[in-house]
């Protein structure tokens, strides 16, 4: 007599996703699953804001010491100053200002020196003409993916 025996299940297969158009740009090791991915995306996310707010509290102090250096070296009678390991130094910059946008857009639109202008629309500008139903000649709708990643309650 036969001896009956159990067909193991079939493995499901793995879902397929197409990736040919990913491009790893870090060396992070990408977890197995998705709900991992969203795990350590968030947990990433986190750890960069702690960071962030480390870096941003130093930019203050450095701005602090920036100014002060600035305010106190005219007095001095001095250009610059060293210590042991650093010399700060005040030195003069000439830096763009526009003091009448009208006549600069002027200028921009007679010589066409548009590369006067950063080469971008101010989006809260544009998506309030859009709001008001108002077309804005030149530019148009595009829609892009970003994820958006909060923390499970």
């Amino acid at each position: 007599m036969p001896v009956a025996t159990k067909k193991a299940p079939a493995k499901k297969a793995a879902p397929v996703i197409d990736t040919s158009g990913y491009v790893q740009k870090s060396k992070l090791k990408l977890p197995k699953t998705l709900a991992e991915c969203a795990d350590l995306l968030y947990q990433k996310r986190l750890d960069r804001l702690a960071q962030q707010a480390i870096v941003d509290a130093m930019e203050l102090e450095e701005r602090d010491l920036r100014e002060w250096i600035i305010l106190q070296l005219p007095k001095s009678q001095a250009t610059g100053v060293s210590g042991k390991v650093a010399n700060a130094k005040i030195e003069q910059k000439v830096v763009p200002q526009v003091k009448d946008w009208d006549k600069l857009y002027a200028y921009i639109k007679r010589t066409a020196g548009f590369d006067l202008l950063n080469r971008a629309v101010n989006k809260k500008a544009v998506e309030a003409r859009w709001l008001a139903k108002k077309d804005v000649p030149g530019v148009e709708a595009f829609n892009t993916l970003a994820v958006s990643c909060t923390k499970v309650s």
